[in-house]
């Protein structure tokens, strides 16, 4: 990458902690930070925002406004329960973000593939790169997540605290990033993967990085959405109940390749 690209990253970035601390932190206070230091910062803040309102707006909608159209009242959780998973992730978040954190620092000293621009390589290549970047991401989720699951502790000291919501009445949009910093860290990082094995545009990276959360937010809702071949959460919640099926990310590809792929007709009765 030539030293003139990583000045157009670090410009990008420096404009993004613009536009985020100054708009949302008074007096200037954070402009003596260091960039990383800034740039931690601004994806702690964008990361708490998009958790927060996303989860209070879904929740509002399925929760309140129409309490009996997507869920029976017996399946819909406490209020303790949800405070509890806002309390957990919001302890995490300093964590979570850093890997976008590293990731950027990276991008900004030509350690990746990356370029600033879709008119750097053409949109037909742009669109090819991101196919194989998705590919590579839910192949490194399915087994992240699988491999805390198989290995007995990581499960015991890392995914655990995840599993503690095991029923539909204990799952709510604000589970998805209730988890132990370490293993929230090591489920997104297949995002790094890509960025060093093919030419990877940095804004969508930033972007899919930052949809995980919202997806996660998705995936916790344990509405059945029935839309081959996305992993819903209807297929997640399964997850949370067997323990041992629907490990994947976006779709259920990764299930089915590896056989376990558990659709939700088939989980009537609970295994443990």
């Amino acid at each position: 990458m030539e030293n003139h690209d990583l000045g157009r990253f670090v410009e990008e970035t420096s404009l993004y902690n613009r536009l985020v601390l100054g708009s949302l932190l008074p007096g200037g206070a954070w402009e003596p930070l260091p960039h990383f230091l800034q740039t931690w910062l601004r994806n702690y803040v964008m990361e708490s925002l998009i958790y927060l309102v996303s989860g209070f707006l879904w929740c509002f909608y399925i929760y309140y406004l129409y309490p009996n159209a997507f869920l029976p009242k017996d399946a819909i959780p406490s209020r303790k329960a949800m405070l509890l998973q806002i309390s957990v992730t919001m302890k995490a978040m300093p964590w979570y973000t850093l890997l976008p954190t590293v990731s950027e620092y990276m991008i900004e000293n030509g350690w990746t593939r990356c370029y600033p621009s879709i008119s750097d390589v053409g949109w037909v290549p742009y669109l090819a790169y991101i196919a194989i970047y998705l590919a590579i991401v839910e192949f490194g989720v399915y087994w992240m997540h699988r491999g805390l699951h198989d290995i007995k502790p990581l499960y015991k000291y890392l995914h655990a605290t995840h599993h503690i919501y095991n029923k539909e009445n204990t799952l709510s949009p604000w589970a998805g990033m209730a988890l132990n910093p370490l293993d929230g860290l090591l489920q997104a990082s297949p995002h790094l993967i890509p960025l060093f094995l093919i030419p990877t545009h940095f804004k969508t990276h930033l972007v899919l990085l930052f949809m995980e959360g919202v997806w996660a937010t998705n995936l916790h809702d344990c509405i059945n959405v029935k839309l081959w071949p996305v992993m819903g959460a209807g297929y997640h919640t399964i997850h949370h109940i067997t323990y041992r099926h629907n490990y994947g990310n976006y779709t259920i590809w990764m299930d089915w390749v590896f056989g376990t792929l558990r659709p939700p007709a088939d989980a009537d009765e609970k295994e443990i």
